[in-house]
């Protein structure tokens, strides 16, 4: 692709900006590290919502998107749309407690919730294992997407795309290290705005190439296998999603699988900006805007550009790269330039998150409660910038032996799986201990491993990816309630205390609440937020359907999605107004 000198000055003058957005921050952000990880928990709903979207709107994002959807259609969208029941379960059942618990990272968060060497163990294993090899595996694929663009668009080889891609994640390193999350957050409104924006025109150049909407189903409906495309619910006799692997992505995915940014009850990236929010009620409201936003108005553009490049190229190899192939062929020449400064932005948004979230687990996890604990503020600022160049580096070496995007989000989900249910229950269950997490972690990393190593099960196979996820499910679950109950129960006084500071519902607090008597029961509280969960679902499933079948023009079905997403919305709205939570002013 042939960028001119116009497409070259948008580029620098992108970098420019967040250059300048890097320096305005430096002051504020190197105050101490509550203001470099937390932006002195004062940000508003609005803002750290809009972050989390950015986040998720990495460079890899629309080629996977496009990968799935050339393959498999748009029902292949299940593989993360089975998410948005953990996406309501964090708004309503745990963005309030997160922000109640004070702490600085979800790592940190053990401490609190559980006592002794098994704590400390649970809080330093973790912030090692989410901070290195799962950070640098998640910076790893969006790197790898970056190195992909570079190569169709400027016509490089992989390693010298690797090279321009190190330039850009030293650039963002170099402004994430002198901002903090003040930087990140401001950075990620302004590059969220360029990415939708130019995501929208390469969709609409897209449906033109193939002669708009109408043409596009006609077209579709001639391609062989290519019939089904259009679906919204794959067909559960197909070979790529069997009904073993659909009921395994709708009823087991959402709530048994720890993967970033979905984790069941919050945690990573997403935790820490509830925890960055004014209060509880900022908390829920920038959960709930990034479940919107991620789900319910952000994924049409992608799937558009994935349904145009089976059409235009059904020979395709690397179905993934059919996205930037119709920005190089199909995108006018006078807005290349801004294309461009649009992925580095979906690129920079990420990698800019996930190296400030990444080294607020090595230093305020491990290196500040394990190795120097009485150090100053400045030093701690200044070896989360130094820990922020380790993880670039060692981001750039994974991506260099990494080959597949889709492949390493297929290996975190299945490593993962049984996991979520203590997440979700360490929240409301008081005899969960700190073993119960150690063992589902160590349980579910050796049984899926094992399973894929020695037994030979894929999780490219759908039917694989199904009997990997439901027997390592089944198995960590066995294994992690034999070690709560083969353990003792955490000490009565870290249960009041905790009890005390986040107040969660107490019906499996009994015994810990009557130790208590002064903390007020929530009453109906628990019960509102299942009637406030449902309806998000209900609301997000209704926008994202609604919205699609208006755009591939069946208006009537498409309406009434909109309709029933509506009613979902109001049900939620009236519950906030109940709650004086509704207004989005301070």
């Amino acid at each position: 692709m042939k960028l001119t000198f116009v497409d070259w000055a948008v580029v620098a003058a992108y970098f420019l900006f967040n250059l300048a957005i890097g320096f305005y921050y430096k002051a504020r952000a190197g105050k101490n590290i509550s203001e470099f990880f937390l932006s002195g928990r004062n940000v508003p709903w609005w803002l750290a919502g809009t972050s989390m979207v950015a986040t998720t709107f990495a460079a890899d994002t629309p080629l996977v998107v496009t990968g799935l959807v050339a393959r498999d259609g748009i029902a292949g969208n299940w593989l993360w749309w089975n998410f948005v029941a953990s996406g309501m379960l964090t708004v309503f059942f745990f963005a309030r407690l997160w922000r109640r618990s004070g702490v600085m990272t979800d790592v940190e968060f053990a401490e609190i919730r559980y006592s002794g060497k098994p704590a400390a163990f649970l809080r330093g294993f973790r912030a090692l294992y989410l901070g290195i090899p799962i950070n640098c595996i998640i910076l790893g694929w969006v790197n790898l997407a970056m190195v992909k663009i570079l190569t169709l668009t400027l016509g490089v080889t992989k390693t010298q795309a690797l090279l321009i891609v190190l330039g850009m994640i030293a650039l963002t390193s170099f402004i994430s290290a002198l901002s903090g999350l003040w930087g990140v957050l401001v950075t990620d409104l302004f590059q969220f705005v360029l990415k939708m924006t130019m995501v929208t025109i390469l969709a609409v150049a897209a449906v033109r190439a193939v002669g708009g909407i109408s043409q596009m189903k006609q077209a579709l409906s001639e391609i062989q296998r290519a019939g089904s495309a259009l679906s919204f619910v794959p067909d559960l006799n197909s070979a790529w999603m069997p009904m073993i692997t659909f009921l395994v992505y709708i009823s087991v995915n959402w709530w048994a699988v720890w993967y970033p940014g979905s984790e069941p009850g919050g945690g990573g990236f997403v935790a820490q900006r509830m925890f960055c929010a004014k209060d509880e009620r900022h908390s829920l409201l920038a959960t709930l805007w990034f479940n919107i936003a991620h789900y319910g108005l952000r994924p049409w553009p992608w799937i558009l550009a994935g349904l145009a490049t089976i059409i235009l190229y059904p020979n395709l190899q690397d179905k993934e790269s059919g996205y930037v192939l119709v920005m190089v062929d199909h995108l006018p020449p006078a807005l290349r330039g801004l294309m461009l400064a649009g992925f580095a932005a979906a690129f920079m948004s990420t990698i800019g998150t996930n190296l400030n979230w990444g080294a607020s687990y090595l230093v305020n996890d491990f290196y500040r409660r394990f190795v120097r604990k009485d150090g100053t503020e400045k030093h701690y600022v200044a070896m989360s910038q130094v820990a922020t160049v380790f993880l670039t580096v060692v981001s750039a070496i994974v991506t260099y032996y990494m080959d597949s995007i889709a492949a390493a989000w297929k290996l975190l989900i299945v490593t993962g799986a049984g996991t979520g249910t203590v997440l979700i229950l360490r929240w409301y269950w008081w005899r969960i201990n700190a073993w119960s997490e150690v063992s589902a972690m160590a349980a579910a990393f050796v049984v899926s491993v094992t399973l894929q190593t020695v037994f030979g099960l894929s999780s490219d196979d759908p039917i694989g990816f199904a009997h990997i996820m439901l027997i390592t499910v089944g198995i960590t679950t066995v294994v992690w309630l034999a070690a709560t109950y083969l353990t003792a129960p955490e000490p009565m006084d870290t249960l009041v205390a905790f009890y005390r500071r986040v107040r969660p519902s107490g019906q499996l607090w009994k015994p810990v609440a009557l130790e208590a008597p002064d903390v007020p029961p929530p009453s109906r509280d628990l019960r509102y937020s299942f009637l406030d969960w449902i309806c998000g679902c209900i609301m997000i499933y209704g926008m994202l359907f609604g919205a699609g079948k208006v755009i591939l023009k069946e208006y009537g079905i498409g309406f009434l999605f909109l309709a029933v997403g509506l009613a979902g919305g109001a049900v939620i709205y009236w519950d906030l107004s109940r709650r004086g939570w509704s207004s989005v002013m301070d």
